[in-house]
């Protein structure tokens, strides 16, 4: 029987691939984004490819004020809701010491607030109903910063963290959390990801994702290989080896 299942930055990248990945396996979606005419578009087409409901609706998690009563709205239309994936983010470069920390800012509302926001809402329907899944996309970034890129792997370390709270908060309410890493991902959100280690395909990283959601992982790294092993090495690494290894990626 198919699931009911909400996912916010819905209409492109990874939060595509899941909407796809999730309806082939017969569920029902919530899709919210910023781009409602990309969700309209991809509704009508999962709707018709697979036969399922999708509903949509307007979200900019940076207004984190604003999110509750969205997944509010996806809620009623759908009824209970089995999942629910905080996947809305943004990447972000910016040099420390540029003077300018807008970035930073825009980062941490909408990878942290943002996600902490919705994962809040979420959990208050899921108080509400009894039962409930929460899934969060962080990021391997989680486990070793990314030179350049310092806003956006502390806030996917700040997400991951405050999962792993949430999970033992919440262990005798019948509700799941996965925090889930993913490597480096082909897509929208990140131009020219291709040339990059690792690369694989969204859609061939969201079935990966379901497989980690549907088997309540706490904690899952996707693709396993290499990043698995990579993140045991990192942990390892001696903070001058580290610094010279990143000082090179840096030039």
């Amino acid at each position: 029987m198919g699931k009911n299942v909400i996912i916010t930055g819905a209409s492109s990248g990874i939060g595509e691939a899941l909407a796809r990945a999730f309806a082939a396996e017969g569920h029902n979606l919530g899709l919210a984004a910023r781009r409602t005419e990309r969700l309209e578009a991809l509704a009508r087409e999962l709707e018709d490819a697979h036969h399922i409901k999708v509903v949509v609706t307007a979200l900019d998690v940076q207004r984190d004020d604003t999110v509750a009563a969205a997944l509010g709205v996806l809620a009623q239309d759908l009824g209970p809701v089995d999942i629910v994936v905080a996947n809305a983010g943004i990447t972000g470069v910016r040099r420390s010491g540029s003077g300018d920390i807008s970035t930073d800012k825009a980062v941490f509302q909408t990878n942290l607030i943002g996600a902490v926001a919705t994962l809040d809402a979420a959990t208050r329907i899921f108080n509400a109903q009894g039962f409930g899944h929460l899934v969060g996309i962080s990021s391997v970034s989680a486990f070793f910063p990314i030179p350049g890129s310092a806003a956006y792997s502390a806030s996917k370390a700040a997400l991951t963290n405050y999962m792993n709270a949430m999970r033992l908060e919440l262990a005798k309410k019948k509700i799941d959390v996965t925090v889930i890493h993913p490597g480096f991902i082909k897509t929208d959100i990140a131009p020219g990801m291709e040339k990059y280690p690792f690369v694989i395909e969204a859609d061939a990283a969201a079935k990966q994702m379901l497989a980690a959601i549907a088997a309540k992982k706490a904690n899952a790294i996707v693709p396993a290989l290499p990043w698995k092993p990579v993140k045991g090495l990192m942990s390892l690494m001696p903070d001058s080896v580290m610094t010279l290894l990143f000082t090179k990626f840096m030039k």
